[in-house]
This record gives C-alpha cells, structure tokens and sequence, in this order.
C-alpha cells in the first residue's frame, strides 16, 4: 500500500528488489536489464521500477543515503509491500590492503557504531548479519557468471565527512575498521540487515570497491551509475 514515501499501489514491486542507494543507479539497471519497465515511484526522486528479467519479475529502487534513509526505505518495502529480498547493490571505500578498484565484495555481516537498531526495536548489538538463504543464492549466481566475489564484513559509518584528528593519531575510521575485522566502508548495510531480520525477510549486499581509502585511487561519479554491472548481473542471476 502507498506510504508518505512510496506512492506504489499493492502488487506494483516485485517479491525481490535491487536497492542501490542513488536512484538514478536503479533507472540505470531497470533500463538496461529489465523488460517493459515502468516507473512506480518517484515520490521524493526516490525512483523504484518494476520490470521482468528473463520473464521473472523484479524492480530496483533507490535507497537514498545512511542508515536512516535505507532504514525507511527497506522497511517499508518489507511491510507495507510484501517484499522478500532486498539486495543492496552499492559502492564502498576499501580498507583492506588486497582490495582492487571495482572489486566485489557479498557482505556476510555489518558493524555500525550507530542508535538506529536500538531505537528502532531495543536491539543494542553492533552487528547485524545478511541473510545466509539469500547469500547462498548470490554466491551460486557469482560461480555461473565466473565472477569472483570477496566475502567479509562492512563498516555501515553514520559520518561521511570526518573531522582531522591530531596528527599523531590514527583517523577515527580507520580505528573503527581495524579494530572490528572491516574489509570496507558504506553507510546502509546494517540497516538493512536489521529490517531483514525484525521482519523475517532477506536482505543481502553486494558492494563494488569505488575507491581505495590507503592510497587514495577513486572512480568517477559516472563510473558508479553506470560501471558497477558485475554486481547487478550477480544479483539478477538468483531470480
């Protein structure tokens, strides 16, 4: 049903959603991989399309970006829509020294030091873990496409922009990385997978590696709307 944020009627999205955070990424994947897309939400810019792909119906919507915004989003979908899975297909900065520009990582499990869960169900962890169903499903997806997939965990930041620590000391990011085993930065995952799990749905994350946070490489704006496909490929692959 039609909420403040989703304008969709009952029926208009699909069992299983693609959910990058910028919108004009999901008009990108409904346009180059769906069959008759049509456009069922644009309140806000935040657009959502549903389609088929090889006759099984999907869509991909936007998420916005942070926690919050993902977190009003996916619960939605998951509650007033009936959706099953919502796989985040989204760009990440990479910590972890082996990481490459456009690599693919399927998250197993996110670390945030942020108060959405708690506030949202009294649930006071700082981790919360993708769907094993629907990560079996992508990684059987990866193998068939011969892509290869890096597994590990996410670090869902609330901050984009931090302020300069002294210079003698580590960055706070990179203290926060280190110190809890994170291969890489977003700001999504751990609300999704907390949706996912208080609403007995599936929620999973692919990422590709945007930039490179040790030796300060990064690709274009345009390179992550439309150069990410890898991801989205694996992702359809599980319908």
């Amino acid at each position: 049903m039609p909420t403040p944020h989703n304008e969709a009627q009952q029926g208009d999205i699909a069992k299983t959603v693609l959910m990058p955070g910028d919108p004009l990424r999901a008009k990108f994947i409904a346009e180059t991989y769906f069959d008759n897309p049509r456009l069922v939400n644009s309140v806000r810019g935040m657009l959502c399309y549903t389609g088929s792909y090889k006759g099984k119906p999907v869509s991909a919507m936007g998420s916005g970006m942070g926690l919050p915004s993902i977190g009003i989003y996916s619960y939605e979908l998951f509650t007033h829509h009936d959706v099953d899975n919502i796989i985040r297909v989204g760009s990440c900065g990479g910590h972890a020294e082996h990481l490459k520009l456009f690599d693919v990582l399927l998250i197993e499990d996110a670390y945030a030091d942020s108060s959405y869960a708690k506030m949202q169900s009294g649930f006071d962890e700082h981790v919360t873990a993708a769907s094993n169903l629907l990560n079996s499903r992508l990684k059987e997806s990866a193998e068939k496409l011969d892509i290869p997939l890096i597994l590990g965990r996410t670090y869902s930041s609330d901050v984009f922009y931090y302020e300069a620590t002294k210079p003698e000391e580590r960055p706070r990011w990179q203290i926060t990385l280190e110190d809890h085993d994170c291969l890489v930065v977003e700001m999504e995952s751990f609300a999704l997978f907390h949706n996912a799990n208080i609403t007995k749905k599936h929620g999973a994350t692919l990422l590709t590696v945007s930039d490179l946070l040790f030796d300060f490489q990064e690709t274009t704006s345009e390179q992550r709307e439309r150069g990410f496909t890898q991801m989205m490929e694996i992702a359809l692959g599980i319908l």
